[in-house]
């Protein structure tokens, strides 16, 4: 049973890691807290579910189009919500208070138009089928998440460290100012930053309506809490750490709920949440940065 648990765990872990991916690369980079972060993981979540209703498409075309319309939806929402406040160089506290108010509104009209009822994949979406390995029973659903996990990690990865792109938003992390004098466009990287944690967190969004198969108007709200979490306990913006931390929850979660309670998982987060910081505020990765009088 305990290697069953820990396999649903490295699961769900999974796709907790790549939703605080994404919310991690907006913090690490923009140095923003992004509240409409948890829209993009619904938004993701009810593209491929439409796509593949009204269409019949499988999930090879419902997930990329799910995961880039999400992409797009966030490149818009930062336009509008953001700009203004970046050029004033307004503190966190408010892009923190305009996305709170936004995701309220937007998760408002996605309940009047869509209904708050829980909406699930057509029957034979993915293929069910499980394969035995002794004791453990893994689905090719769950081989599907945690191989997409991967294969957008790598990728992103890449993105960063090998191509000129990774170059210019790993400048932005370090100083916009200095940035913007090396001759780096500021406004197309922010919406490059922007654009990639979007798509990370729509993928994220259909793959835990995948793991479900439920899915409703506020499942981006839930996972914000262990975004936080995660992206607290692994470090602010720090990826490896985001990882790490992700699959860690993941895997605490399931435990708890095999072999506690079902209802004591929701409590999970916030426990390690509250012990990072008071044992280590920044994190298990996180460097504490000296202040200069």
């Amino acid at each position: 049973m305990l290697s069953q648990q820990l396999v649903n765990g490295l699961v769900l872990g999974s796709t907790y890691a790549l939703f605080a991916l994404g919310f991690t690369l907006i913090f690490g980079v923009l140095r923003v807290i992004n509240l409409t972060y948890g829209f993009y993981f619904t938004i993701g979540a009810f593209v491929a579910l439409t796509v593949a209703r009204e269409f019949a498409a499988n999930i090879w075309v419902a997930l990329p189009v799910g995961a880039l319309s999400a992409g797009v939806v966030a490149v818009v929402a930062d336009w509008v919500l953001l700009t203004r406040l970046r050029r004033a160089k307004a503190g966190e506290l408010s892009s923190l208070m305009v996305t709170l108010g936004a995701v309220l509104a937007l998760y408002s009209l996605m309940a009047v138009f869509i209904g708050t009822d829980i909406q699930r994949f057509p029957f034979g979406f993915v293929d069910n089928t499980a394969i035995e390995f002794g004791s453990i029973r893994i689905s090719l659903v769950q081989m599907l998440i945690v191989g997409t996990t991967f294969v957008l990690v790598a990728v992103l990865f890449l993105l960063l460290q090998r191509t000129k792109l990774g170059l210019m938003i790993r400048a932005l992390a370090e100083n916009e100012d200095a940035a913007r004098l090396m001759g780096i466009n500021v406004g197309l990287t922010v919406a490059a930053v922007s654009f990639l944690s979007g798509t990370l967190g729509g993928a994220a969004g259909v793959l835990i309506g995948l793991n479900f198969n439920a899915i409703q108007p506020f499942m981006g709200e839930h996972m914000m809490l262990r975004g936080f979490a995660v992206i607290i306990i692994g470090g602010l913006g720090d990826i490896r750490g985001a990882l790490i931390a992700g699959v860690l929850l993941g895997v605490l979660e399931v435990l708890t709920a095999g072999y506690i309670s079902s209802n004591a998982k929701e409590a999970v987060a916030f426990t390690i949440l509250v012990l990072t910081l008071w044992f280590r505020p920044v994190g298990l990765f996180g460097r504490a940065q000296a202040k200069r009088a």
